[in-house]
């Protein structure tokens, strides 16, 4: 296997450890709305995040910094075809780390509804653009002989990417409120319960939609087998919920988006942007690389830094592994 094509399944790698760290953190902005009652229940809510939204983002940052530095010709593509739903997704984090700092920071009523109204916003629509982005890339854009994209932003919105845009808002917010009901204690953790069921019916729907058109449209056997882990750990996932299984049910759903994030990829290798006016002006992992140099260097820094990465992340989960419910909830904090 060639650097090029190492670094390929390396990002892949990446791309599915944010979609399953901050899947889950999406999901719980989203139900600050949907599920909080009260300004306690969405303390409590924030509180199951709040030690780790952060480390969770350094997934993202990791992922497209290994892009510029491996595949800069995909870089380039990306980041400027896709400019303005990049845009909206790095205002909807900046805005979203700021609402969960600034929203204790003031007693009004208002101040703090405002944040909460905005972290509610910036967890939804990235899970939603991040879905219609990667739509995209797999379906392919209008990219010309020069390795640029010559489409606009009504090309993006097509109804492949805006299915994939739907299955992952709502297979976030199903992550997320597994993990709610994993996190939380009392009344709060049997209503996420209970709205996991009811989310994870309607995901399972999108999701079973959208993979089989990816499957048909794109797919071998390789990517078929991991649709099919996809669907069995979503089945999974939804059984242990029923269960009362809140663990195996949080495990289980991360595995159904490491698959699906691996279909992606699998259909897309050995392509990393493919063109819709010519396959030949398609960017692939040997003409969008960097040189073998490059990639070496990268490498040896990778096998250091990512184990320190993962240690400390761990240790930081480890630390905040207990439950919490409004009883923890100080009255002066809502």
């Amino acid at each position: 296997m060639e650097l090029h094509d190492v670094w390929f399944v390396l990002i892949a790698v990446l791309w599915t450890g944010y979609f399953f760290l901050e899947g889950f953190d999406f999901g719980v902005g989203v139900l600050t709305k949907l599920l909080a009652r009260d300004r306690a229940e969405k303390r409590v809510l924030i509180n199951t995040i709040g030690p780790v939204w952060d480390g969770n983002e350094v997934w993202l940052l990791t992922a497209g910094g290994a892009t510029f530095a491996a595949f800069p010709e995909w870089y380039a593509t990306l980041f400027s075809g896709f400019y303005l739903p990049l845009l909206l997704i790095l205002v909807c984090l900046i805005v979203r780390g700021v609402a969960f700092e600034y929203r204790a920071k003031r007693p009004e009523e208002n101040w703090q509804r405002n944040w909460e109204q905005a972290i509610f916003w910036t967890s939804l629509l990235p899970a939603f653009l991040w879905g219609v982005a990667f739509g995209n890339i797999v379906r392919g854009v209008r990219i010309d002989k020069d390795f640029e994209y010559v489409g606009n932003l009504w090309d993006l919105l097509n109804p492949y990417a805006l299915l994939g845009g739907l299955v992952t808002l709502t297979l976030f917010t199903f992550h997320g409120t597994v993990f709610a009901a994993l996190k939380t204690v009392g009344d709060i953790r049997v209503r996420a319960r209970a709205l996991a069921l009811k989310l994870g019916l309607v995901t399972a729907v999108l999701a079973l939609a959208f993979l089989v058109w990816t499957q048909a449209d794109k797919g071998d056997a390789w990517s078929l087998a991991a649709m099919l882990v996809a669907v069995v750990s979503l089945v999974g996932a939804l059984g242990a919920i029923r269960a009362g299984r809140e663990g195996w049910s949080f495990a289980l759903s991360g595995v159904t988006i490491a698959a699906a994030v691996a279909m992606l990829f699998l259909t897309l290798f050995p392509n990393v942007m493919p063109s819709t006016l010519d396959p030949a002006w398609s960017l692939t992992v040997t003409n969008a690389s960097s040189s073998p140099y490059t990639l070496k260097i990268m490498t040896w820094c990778a096998a250091v830094a990512t184990p320190l990465v993962l240690l400390y992340q761990s240790w930081t989960y480890w630390v905040f592994r207990k439950r919490i419910g409004t009883q923890h909830i100080a009255e002066a904090a809502h």
